[in-house]
């Protein structure tokens, strides 16, 4: 038995494997985290101040691109199939594990390394903000969360599996609190299983004001996830008020966002971008991919790309499948123009894109280039954050003052 104790003794040593509680978190392939930079990108993040987040959840990371101490830092942290990023005010961060059963991730940056450190653990080198993972939740796999968001100080999440949004805070079981009226039947609403891929959350300032794209409006035997499963001109948006379409005629919409006085999505079957005028999508952009993940830094807007899996092809009827790439754009959203691109030739599917201060975090534990063992057991042995002790109940609302 001494061979097999001691393969037990050397099991799960590896922070990585204990954060994303999962033993293979640590063989990562390193092909998926070499980058190609085209234009002046990292001049771009360290003008506009930010750290970019992005989760490539075919391949369980969640990467980070942005400045630390005047050099390029690329990052990365290994999570079962992260899809959604929430980003509160004081740079709490959320991330959704899709896999069944789903989880709820919390990260917090660091404010101090090496106060309760191991004598012979002496690199101290780890970028002070370091966005570290502080609590994970576990939740019902039928969820099949996607998107997510604060509105107010409370997190929501699309609740693809049920067709509805629901209410993510202070530990209770998620609730339902708002769904389309498409769903709703004699019998009441169908929440039974995945009818329209309703999959992204545009946050106004309360439910009502806010929007949510799906891949249509209409519950038919074909659903989502069937290859046959009709997209073309069938996607919209619901209004948050009505509970009806204000916005038809789209191909797998995705990554609704308000920004100023504009709703913006991504047409993502077209490898479109661009903002919605009298119920119509104007594109500003057509980009090399399955258009997914948007966030907005002034007048920037940073657009996810991915590539499309094979058999479902049909979901993209306006893309090019062969030139399509995996990747980050910075593009100018009044001329439409890709200023720089951070691509992954190896990636496949990009699903968020989030912009956290530069300030607040350089990005994430573990480096894509030159890792360093000692440095990461120093971190994870002995990191400190202003985040509150919680009891592991849940993701309680977060407190923009930070108290």
């Amino acid at each position: 038995m001494t061979a097999e104790w001691q393969t037990h003794a050397e099991a799960w040593r590896r922070p990585e494997q204990i954060v994303a509680q999962w033993a293979d978190a640590e063989s990562v392939d390193p092909s998926l985290l070499v980058a190609r930079i085209r234009g002046d990108w990292w001049d771009v993040l360290r003008e506009r101040g930010v750290t970019l987040l992005v989760t490539r959840e075919y391949e369980h990371i969640v990467a980070a691109a942005g400045v630390a101490d005047g050099s390029p830092r690329l990052s990365f942290l290994p999570l079962p199939h992260p899809s959604g990023i929430a980003v509160a005010e004081r740079g709490s961060v959320v991330v959704a594990s899709t896999r069944n059963p789903n989880q709820l991730f919390r990260l917090e940056p660091v404010v101090e390394v090496g106060e309760n450190a191991r004598d012979d653990l002496t690199d101290t080198t780890m970028p002070q903000g370091t966005l570290m993972p502080l609590e994970s939740r576990v939740l019902p796999g039928s969820l099949y969360l996607h998107d997510l968001a604060f509105i107010g100080d409370s997190l929501y999440g699309n609740a693809v599996g049920q067709n509805a949004i629901v209410s993510l805070s202070r530990g209770r079981s998620p609730d339902r609190v708002w769904w389309p009226a498409c769903i709703d039947s004699s019998h009441g609403p169908h929440f039974e299983r995945n009818y329209l891929q309703l999959n992204s959350i545009a946050a106004g300032p309360s439910l009502e004001s806010s929007y949510f794209s799906a891949s249509t409006d209409h519950i038919g035997r074909r659903r989502p996830g069937h290859r046959n499963f009709p997209v073309d001109h069938r996607g919209v948006i619901f209004s948050g008020s009505t509970r009806e379409p204000v916005v038809r005629g789209l191909t797998r919409p995705h990554s609704a966002r308000l920004h100023g006085d504009r709703l913006w999505l991504n047409n993502s079957g077209y490898g479109e971008v661009g903002f919605v005028r009298a119920g119509v999508l104007e594109p500003v952009a057509y980009l090399p991919g399955w258009t997914r993940g948007l966030c907005f830094v002034d007048d920037l807007a940073f657009v996810g790309t991915s590539r499309v899996i094979p058999e479902y092809q049909n979901y993209a009827p306006g893309l090019d499948l062969d030139s399509s790439i995996c990747g980050v754009h910075a593009l100018d959203t009044k001329t439409g123009r890709v200023i720089a691109s951070l691509l992954w030739p190896a990636g496949n599917q990009i699903f968020a894109v989030e912009a956290v201060p530069a300030a607040v975090s350089p990005g994430l534990p573990f480096e894509a280039r030159r890792r360093t063992r000692a440095r990461e057991r120093r971190l994870f042995s002995s990191f400190s954050t202003l985040a509150p002790r919680r009891p592991l109940g849940g993701l309680p609302d977060v407190d923009p003052d930070g108290n």
